[in-house]
């Protein structure tokens, strides 16, 4: 059987959300009919407001084809979406968190802490997702996908934050985000001309400010940034919250 090099996750945070929770609606109501393998691929017809044809590479997400309006446009459509999770399930339901999307980070309204074997994992979690917060060298025609890697990093860290408790701890873990991600802004390369990043960093900043609310304590993981020079000054929010407690 021919395997995907992709997962759900990868379609998961690497589709916008509009597009991604169409797809799952085609897939968990029967839409993609007559799949199979083809050599590195697959193919399928989706039923929508006619029948598509689409073809889905095996060997990365996102490279597909579908006969219609946006896939004539080289634009990822819900239809090539839904193959690609069917490429994945093979047909089998698809989980409640799968179908959960968090494009932006929230507080999760629980106090508490992790403890040291999940503050690992977390870190862990976090250093690698990183990694698609990259410097930008290419030529002009990358530039759609370097965007989309920008997108999908904020994506998977809005995820990771989202389900995080609120404590102390959990503050200075994304005070330690925001400072490598605005590294990774001001020396690192990264070209965020569209604000993809400098916007996950405002919301997360936000985050930040609802942990106090609910954890006073939490303030005091912002004492690190008294003497930090940063891109935008997303800090000033956190200073002003700190200088308020004192």
């Amino acid at each position: 059987m021919l395997l995907p090099k992709f997962d759900l996750d990868k379609i998961k945070f690497a589709t916008d959300e509009p597009t991604y929770l169409k797809a799952v609606e085609l897939y968990e109501s029967g839409k993609v009919t007559q799949f199979e393998e083809v050599i590195g691929a697959f193919s399928a017809t989706v039923l929508g407001t006619k029948p598509y044809w689409v073809t889905v590479e095996a060997r990365r997400f996102g490279l597909a084809d579908c006969d219609c309006y946006l896939g004539q446009n080289d634009t990822l459509c819900k239809h090539m979406v839904a193959v690609s999770i069917y490429a994945v399930l093979r047909g089998k339901p698809i989980s409640q968190e799968a179908k959960q999307v968090t494009n932006s980070p929230v507080c999760s309204g629980q106090l508490g802490a992790l403890n040291p074997k999940e503050l690992r994992a977390t870190k862990q979690a976090i250093t690698a997702t990183l990694r698609y917060v990259k410097p930008y060298n290419g030529p002009s025609s990358t530039w759609f996908a370097y965007q989309d890697s920008l997108q999908e990093g904020c994506r998977r860290l809005g995820a990771i934050i989202s389900t995080l408790p609120v404590s102390e701890n959990e503050a200075r873990l994304l005070v330690d985000l925001l400072l490598r991600l605005d590294n990774k802004l001001c020396a690192g390369g990264v070209d965020d001309s569209d604000g993809t990043v400098g916007g996950f960093m405002q919301e997360a900043v936000m985050v930040l400010m609802d942990y106090v609310k609910r954890d006073p304590s939490c303030v005091k993981a912002f004492e690190g940034l008294r003497s930090k020079e940063t891109c935008f000054d997303w800090q000033a929010p956190l200073m002003k919250l700190l200088k308020g407690k004192h």
